[in-house]
């Protein structure tokens, strides 16, 4: 199939390696303006660069929070979605506390996404990162309703991190538990479009991925 530009709505242009430097940011920051993406998504250290490399162009700054283990406090994640939303992030993706979540401590998993969700609304969406790899069935299932309940906007599979990335098994838990509340992230091993293609008929509105290009041009 030929290059299709309505793939590049649903690619957050993902650049988060703890070695990134300025010349790598720049030029992820050229692609997704070249290319329409939705978002260009970095660490918290490289918003300020990264909002002016994208300054007038449409496509936003996504900050990751937490990231990429999720456990930090709750006060260390609330101050970095302040300042990513100071600094001029246009989204946040945040990890939750896999921990707290396998110890049932459910109130703080939830408390934690709303302090978050308090900072940034409603200036900024906030994307909840669950981590489905580290997660059984039924944890998959909590946490997305965690996430819905404390008023997330999106659920996202994965940091890239971890073992294992999205599935579609792990997709269809995470649609059907928040039924309609949130909205669905799919990040790593979106590699082409073929893959994609199969996340979006499961109704996965947003890829995290470096291989936005690969997908718009239909290319291996």
């Amino acid at each position: 199939m030929p290059y299709d530009a309505s793939y590049a709505q649903y690619i957050d242009h993902s650049v988060l390696k703890p070695e990134t430097t300025k010349a790598t940011l720049k030029k992820f920051c050229e692609e997704a303006k070249a290319y329409h993406f939705a978002s260009v998504a970095v660490n918290p250290y490289n918003i300020p660069y990264v909002v002016e490399q994208l300054k007038g162009s449409g496509v936003l700054a996504g900050a990751a929070i937490g990231f990429p283990l999720g456990a930090t406090t709750k006060l260390v994640k609330v101050t970095e979605a302040r300042e990513a939303l100071e600094n001029g992030a246009g989204e946040v993706d945040m990890v939750i506390n896999i921990g707290a979540l396998k110890d049932r401590d459910l109130d703080y998993v939830r408390d934690e996404i709303q302090a978050v969700v308090d900072v940034c609304h409603p200036h900024i969406s906030v994307k909840v990162i669950l981590e489905i790899s580290a997660l059984t069935d039924e944890e998959i299932v909590i946490a997305s309703k965690l996430a819905a309940e404390a008023g997330a906007d999106w659920v996202k599979t994965s940091t890239g991190f971890s073992a294992g990335g999205a599935t579609i098994e792990g997709v269809r838990l995470m649609r059907e538990a928040v039924d309609g509340r949130c909205q669905i992230k799919a990040a790593t091993g979106i590699n082409n479009r073929q893959i994609a293609d199969a996340f979006l008929a499961e109704g996965v509105r947003r890829f995290g991925t470096s291989k936005g290009i690969k997908i718009v041009e239909d290319v291996e």
